[in-house]
Order: structure tokens, then sequence, then C-alpha cells
């Protein structure tokens, strides 16, 4: 594939989707570019702002917690598996209102604890927490949630 045929296939998905480096690098190993066509061609593509490793990390961290339901454990271990770590992580997790992030949080709970069949209470207590834990929330928040009168168990 030339840098022209790979410019404009990686540009129609940048201009339909954000996209990261990681992202990119992968469709272009994926269709065997060269590398160093691969390498002209991200960098073609961040000068022309088809690609913004910022603006990627703001959507990001934003649509995994609104539709996806995430915490910031797994938002930021997701980002890490595609190699964006850093400062501009942590400041568009600190962007989350944080009651609304412990309300989802509890309405998690709440909604996980329906499904729970049983009566012992610590089992109950314990599937909860690794429920939690597993959609990436923070082992503080989820104690302090069990704990406080919002969430029957």
């Amino acid at each position: 594939m030339t840098f022209e045929e790979a410019l404009v296939k990686t540009s129609n998905i940048c201009a339909r989707q954000e996209k990261c480096i990681f992202d990119i690098e992968k469709k272009l190993r994926d269709w065997n570019v060269e590398p160093r066509i691969s390498h002209q061609v991200i960098d073609q593509l961040i000068k022309e702002k088809f690609i913004d490793e910022e603006r990627y990390i703001k959507f990001y961290v934003k649509d995994k917690f609104i539709f996806n339901r995430w915490g910031k454990i797994k938002i930021k271990w997701q980002l890490k598996a595609k190699q964006i770590y850093g400062q501009p992580v942590e400041d568009a997790l600190s962007q989350i209102n944080q009651d609304e992030y412990a309300d989802a949080l509890a309405q998690l709970l709440i909604n996980k604890r329906r499904s729970l069949k049983g009566d012992d209470k610590y089992k109950i207590k314990a599937s909860l927490i690794r429920y939690a834990s597993s959609r990436g929330f923070e082992p503080d928040l989820i104690y302090r949630l069990l704990d406080s009168e919002k969430i029957e168990i």
C-alpha cells in the first residue's frame, strides 16, 4: 500500500470516529503497510489534526464512564493498554463529576443486588465488591457505599 492510499484510508477512519495513534498503527500493521510509511502516515494525520491524543483521551474517558459505566481504574488500564498514560489521562479522569461517579456506582450495585439470590449477607457483599471492582471502581468508594444506607444488602 502506498503512502497516499494509506493516508486516505486512515483519514477516512479518523474522520468518522476518534482514534488514537495505537489504533491507527494497528490498522496499518493489519494492512501490511511498511513501518516507514506507517510513521509518515501517522505524522501527517497528527499534523492535520485527524489524530489528537488529548482529544481522544477526553472522549474516551467520557464515553466509557457514561455509556459503559466503567470506573476510573478500568478506564486508566484500558488507556494504558493503548500506550496512553500520564498527566492527560489524570486530567481527563478528574473531570468526571464525583457525585455522578458515586451515583453511577450506587446504581450499578443496586441493580446487581437485585439479581443476586440468597440471604448470606457476607456472600452478597463479597459478590458486590467483586462486581464493582471488575467494573474498575475504587475499593474505598465501594466499601463506603456498601456500608452506607444507600445499598441494601
